[in-house]
């Protein structure tokens, strides 16, 4: 049991680190320059907590199940674990990494508790028809010839192919009760881990070959546990406009309806951006306070609402 002082819904906050926040933008692979790189990310999150603010944090997922789906494909005779079970095995990975880094930063002071979270998605969801999300390695036109899912071209070059899974929307949290309770007695949380464990409720609850976008699943999350601020920390200190074009403008304080606007016009990746966008929307329209997207140096700042790209209800 956590010693720490209960929680007050106006510190409240929900983080969400991105790829890059947890492996670098090189993507390295071995487990110590993944530490290195998860302990700079957690120094910024302790100076968030050294605030005051009440923090539980989510992530992304991508590239740690892509190893492990190397590593299957490499070990045929083992045996091939479905995609949900995949997605349970990194969400423990990763916040077990977090946890001890951020428990390092904070010696020892607070515990932080990772919590394997699943989210509820709707089977008649259109994405299931639909599937769009690239996971996995790369392959040859033959090898995607003669793999058991469907493949479609991503990239350029010889190995150009890769697996696409349905992306649906998270419609519930399965544990958002036992987090905010964990939350509400002073706990740190680490869930949702790459947008939670992708499941259906069937007579029970039943793991679908799917995987949820981490900031849509994040922005559910935070409205379920009444987080009145939320920031997704990525690579960069501000969503643009006309990114990459000769008018590139960073986005700082605005309003709903500009960024709706935008959002409406294109101005924003769909694999990228857009998710980031739109659950910032999403936040503030169900309640929330303040919602920003920003890199992990400029937490601190983007949570007091002087950094970043934010938007206030």
């Amino acid at each position: 049991m956590s010693d720490s002082p209960r929680s007050s819904r106006a510190d409240r906050v929900v983080i969400a680190l991105g790829g890059n926040t947890l492996l670098g933008e090189h993507g390295p692979w071995t487990i110590d320059e993944q530490r290195a790189v998860i302990e700079t990310t957690a120094r910024s999150v302790v100076d968030a907590i050294e605030a005051g603010y009440s923090v539980v944090l989510t992530h992304g997922n991508g590239p740690q199940v892509g190893n492990l789906m190397l590593q299957q494909e490499s070990a045929p005779e083992t045996p091939q674990l479905p995609l949900d079970v995949l997605v349970a095995e990194t969400q423990a990975q990763i916040g077990y990494l977090l946890q001890q880094a951020l428990d390092n930063e904070l010696a020892g002071t607070t515990d932080f508790v990772t919590v394997v979270t699943q989210a509820v998605v709707d089977p008649a969801d259109p994405a299931f028809e639909r599937p769009t999300k690239p996971i996995g390695p790369y392959y040859t036109e033959a090898e995607a010839r003669d793999r058991p899912f469907e493949t479609r071209t991503v990239s350029t070059g010889e190995r150009q192919y890769r697996r696409v899974v349905p992306s649906p929307e998270p419609i519930e949290i399965v544990e958002a009760d036992e987090i905010e309770r964990l939350v509400d007695r002073g706990d740190l949380v680490i869930c949702a881990g790459g947008g939670g464990v992708p499941v259906v409720r069937d007579d029970g609850l039943r793991g679908v070959e799917a995987v949820i976008d981490k900031d849509h699943a994040t922005r559910l999350l935070a409205s379920e546990i009444d987080a009145q601020r939320l920031v997704i920390l990525t690579d960069v200190e501000y969503a643009y406009v006309d990114f990459g074009g000769p008018d590139q403008r960073p986005l700082r304080a605005v309003e709903v309806p500009e960024l709706r606007a935008h959002l409406r016009n294109g101005e924003f990746g769909a694999g990228s951006m857009r998710p980031k966008v739109r659950a910032c929307l999403q936040f503030v329209a169900d309640g929330g306070e303040l919602a920003a997207i920003t890199s992990p140096d400029r937490l601190d700042e983007a949570l007091g609402g002087t950094a970043g790209t934010r938007v206030r209800a």
